[in-house]
This record gives C-alpha cells, structure tokens and sequence, in this order.
C-alpha cells in the first residue's frame, strides 16, 4: 500500500499551524476507520512554536511569535518558511513498535539529506537527524521529530531543516537540548535547498520505508574511532 503523499501548502500557499493540526484530526480519523489508504501532508507553515507535552514554562519564547500546545510528546520546536514540515497518516501493522516508526521517519530523513550530499544519522538517545561534531563545530540537528500515535494510527511527524531562518533558534532551547545547535541543508551545502527539493527528495525514502519490509539503517554518528552501539528505546519526541 503506497503512501499519498498531499503537498499543496508551500510559499505563499503555507498552512496555519492550527489549521493543519485540525486537517490532521480529520485524515487521523478516517484512517482510523479504513475510509483512507495512508497518507502524509507535506507543508510549510508561517512561524510558529509548537509545545510538547514535557514543555517547562520557562521554555516557552517570548518574542511574540504565536506558541501553540500540541498533544504529542518531546518539548518545544519551531515551524516556518523554508522549513518542510511533514505529518504521515499512517496505520502501524500489529508487529511495528512505535520505536520502529520513528526509526524509519528518521531513516528517511537520513537518506534524503545524503542524496542532497549532507551526511547525517542518529545520535543515541537523542531524537531526530544530526550532523556530527567537528572542525570546531558542535553537533546541531537538522531534522526534528515528534510523534503522536493514537488508535494505532500515527500523527504529527518530521521537520526538515531546507532554508529555514536560524535567528528563531537563538529565542529557545530546540527540543531541550543546550548543548547542541541547528543548522539548515543550504548552510551545509553552500547553495540554496527549497522546500521543494527536500520534499522531493525525501518522498520515495518515507514511501519505501513505510511498506514496513526489512531495512539496513544507517549507523549512529560516531565521534572517535570506537563505534557506537545503536540503543532502542523510545525517542524523547515519540509517545504512544
């Protein structure tokens, strides 16, 4: 069963967050009830920061830009222009976890960022895709996850970093992590990655992965010459 991939909000087209979120609900419960095949909405959308459940009120920003409180788990992130924001619809098979799940999101991600030729990968207990430390550079994450999953069935989803604003990063901790930073696939890559290009480049890898068949994930970033053991468990933004 293919995943329908909708991408009818980028540029000026961008979706309220709170209009997206109520367009979720609605997909979220026809899929619960079979009416729809899987489905992902592919968007950007105007600034915003959205609130998790672990969210401390001495997170939240305080520049004005509107902060939303949403129902799935991690702390606070930020969504805007020149950030491809993606929600798959999907209904977990009886054997897949809801680590597996986001593993193969974040996977997705992974191979999306290599074909544009910026390598990633996960670091161990830590949520979403990263760059690795050095050349006098910190760690910085350029893809964000956070998963709501309820009747089976997934919400909420992945955050890709194309071209991004980085100045909405300095107003909070991202995800509750003060010793890393975030980076954009323009910064890496010294030319300008739209939204477009990254969500045509991550559309066949979140397909593929989610058939559910086996997969070879990539490994774990590695700062020193002892490899690091993959750890599972769920991820800080994953909630059942």
């Amino acid at each position: 069963m293919t995943l329908q991939i909708l991408d009818e909000w980028y540029g000026e087209r961008a979706i309220d967050y709170v209009d997206a979120w109520e367009l979720q609900r609605e997909l979220h419960a026809q899929r619960v009830a079979d009416e729809i095949t899987d489905t992902a909405l592919f968007l950007e959308h105007p600034p915003v920061y959205t609130a998790g459940r672990r969210t401390e009120p001495h997170e939240r920003p305080l520049d004005g830009t509107p902060v939303v409180d949403v129902d799935r788990g991690g702390k606070i992130t930020f969504h805007g222009p020149g950030q491809l924001v993606g929600y798959p619809i999907t209904k977990l098979p009886s054997h897949v976890l809801v680590v597996d799940y986001v593993r193969r999101v974040e996977e997705a991600m992974i191979r999306a960022c290599a074909d544009l030729g910026v390598t990633t990968g996960r670091v161990p207990g830590r949520s979403g895709v990263w760059l690795a430390a050095g050349q006098g550079r910190i760690e910085r994450k350029v893809g964000a996850i956070g998963i709501r999953v309820s009747r089976g069935v997934t919400m909420h989803g992945f955050s890709l970093n194309a071209d991004v604003d980085l100045g909405f990063y300095d107003r909070f901790v991202p995800c509750g992590i003060a010793d890393a930073g975030v980076t954009t696939l323009s910064a890496e890559l010294g030319r300008d990655v739209t939204v477009r290009e990254a969500a045509n480049t991550i559309a066949p890898h979140l397909r593929e992965l989610l058939e559910w068949q086996a997969y070879e994930p990539s490994p774990d970033l590695v700062h020193d010459e002892h490899p690091s053991v993959p750890v599972l468990g769920v991820t800080a933004g994953a909630r059942a």
